[in-house]
């Protein structure tokens, strides 16, 4: 880690802080004991979501006419817990044929299953499934705040966090602010700047030959941006003030949409777009942006209570009913786990996420598409 008088922009300062090697400090996400020591995704909540995303590889799976060898692969894996879940929960016909790739920067845990391999970057013509559950919050990004004359400028950082306003944005970052999160030139606003992670997110997608990729993070869209960004710490459960020292976990909430259209735009160098069934319209991407718990009811997850009728009949099946719909009803919660965003990018299949109109998939960019400054 460098020293506290050295200002850096925020993506240099988190970089080093999340994954930096050599120093005095080991970046955060090198530490043994994984992000499970620090906070609660999906994954740690319930096995119910691995077994969600287990059934979409078998939409996947029969999308692709069941191939002889069938990949799924996840993104930043922590230390591997959503990738041996998936394969436990598969049918044994699917377990068989999957190759299983975990990719993540931190060494290989003790005791993961031989069959998972281990990766520091994602194959190349994946067959299959790519998922990744809060990576792209965890891309190092610049933030700019307006100052008083109404231009957008770069924050700077010390590793104790201190800030202060640097040179204006300028060149590519500034287009994309323009393009995505636009200011209006009141002072103190502050916005992330996104363009990393829509080429991360390119870059994942590019990598998918035939199959579904899939983003699920905190997200925003351009109709909804917070105006003093999200920009945030995470330690030992707890929120905190975004030190990058190595200490905390730094994150920031994702322009979902944004990244939607950057992988549209990798998968269409390769395979052509499908057109919507029964329709004249213009072809589609089958990209779909949507609420967790939309994306996770239409995998048959809805956390209904068991009819009360069955702890007469079987209080013991009636007891573990009520546990797993507490498990699912946290998963799909409004308020909570259910509002992460689900970035669906089919890349030479049509979508098999299928869900039924309603509020949680308004954000769908091909019904709702961003207005003409946005995209």
């Amino acid at each position: 880690m460098t020293g506290s008088g050295e200002w850096r922009g925020w993506r240099a300062a988190t970089q080093a802080a999340l994954y930096g090697t050599g120093g005095a400090t080991e970046g955060f996400y090198r530490r043994p004991e994984g992000p499970a020591g620090h906070f609660r995704t999906s994954v740690h909540a319930s096995p119910l979501f691995a077994g969600a995303v287990a059934r979409l590889l078998c939409r996947v799976d029969e999308a692709l006419g069941r191939p002889e060898s069938l990949d799924f692969v996840d993104m930043a894996a922590g230390r591997g817990e959503l990738v041996a879940a998936v394969l436990a929960a598969l049918p044994a016909g699917v377990r068989s044929r999957t190759r299983a790739c975990a990719v993540e920067i931190a060494d290989r845990p003790e005791g993961l299953t031989h069959r998972i391999e281990w990766l520091r970057e994602p194959p190349r013509a994946v067959t299959g499934l790519l998922f990744a559950n809060e990576w792209l919050d965890n891309v190092p990004v610049e933030v700019a705040e307006v100052d008083s004359a109404g231009v957008a400028r770069l924050v700077l950082v010390r590793e104790d966090g201190t800030e202060r306003l640097g040179d204006p944005v300028s060149g590519a970052e500034a287009d994309w602010l323009a393009r995505w999160w636009p200011s209006g030139g009141e002072e103190g606003l502050r916005a992330e700047i996104g363009l990393p992670r829509d080429l991360a997110w390119a870059s994942a997608v590019a990598c998918v030959g035939r199959g579904l990729a899939v983003a699920v993070d905190y997200a925003h869209t351009a109709d909804a941006r917070p105006p003093y960004g999200t920009l945030t710490g995470f330690r030992d459960g707890r929120e905190t003030a975004p030190v990058p020292d190595g200490s905390c976990d730094i994150t920031a909430h994702v322009a979902l949409d944004a990244c939607a259209r950057a992988g549209a735009e990798a998968a269409a160098l390769t395979h052509a777009p499908h057109t919507l069934p029964g329709s004249s319209a213009r072809p589609a991407t089958g990209t779909r942006l949507l609420t967790q718990r939309a994306a996770l009811h239409a995998l048959g997850l809805t956390g209904a209570r068991p009819p009360l009728a069955l702890a007469s009949t079987d209080p013991a099946a009636y007891v573990r009913a009520l546990v797993s719909a507490g498990a699912a009803g946290e998963l799909t919660a409004p308020g909570g786990l259910g509002d992460f965003g689900w970035l669906v990018q089919p890349v030479g299949i049509p979508n098999p996420l299928v869900v039924r109109p309603g509020p949680d998939a308004a954000a769908d960019p091909e019904t709702h598409p961003a207005p003409p400054e946005a995209g």
